[in-house]
């Protein structure tokens, strides 16, 4: 936890013009997500498919109506076993991909979030 003042933080940061817009932008990009389909792999081999409900500022990722989808055996091809969960959050340290549901166009413009910040 820093123990600076939130002027002296804002000043290294930047203006808090630029904080602000950044903010906001992030802020608009993630509701263009919500209530979307979401499938989410994490780092053991499962996945999630959800609708995307909220992420945090930590990126972990709340999904509604979540079903669980998991190799039944260690081999490839091998069938999947699916469970439904409900409500579930799921680490931004175990996600490995994130994959929106929606039309090609969407994609485009979504992929074009990426660019705008960088």
């Amino acid at each position: 936890m820093s123990t600076q003042e939130p002027e002296t933080y804002l000043s290294e940061v930047g203006s808090s013009n630029e904080l602000e817009t950044n903010n906001s932008n992030y802020v608009s990009h993630v509701k263009k997500l919500l209530h979307r389909r979401l499938l989410v792999g994490i780092s053991d081999g499962r996945f999630f498919l959800g609708t995307f409900y909220c992420i945090d500022k930590q990126g972990n990722i709340i999904l509604q109506d979540a079903v669980e989808y998991r190799s039944t055996r260690r081999s490839a091809p091998s069938p999947m076993e699916q469970r439904v969960l409900g409500l579930i959050l799921i680490p931004s340290s175990c996600r490995k991909t994130c994959h929106v549901d929606c039309s090609i166009d969407e994609q485009l413009s979504l992929m074009s979030i990426g660019e705008q910040n960088s």
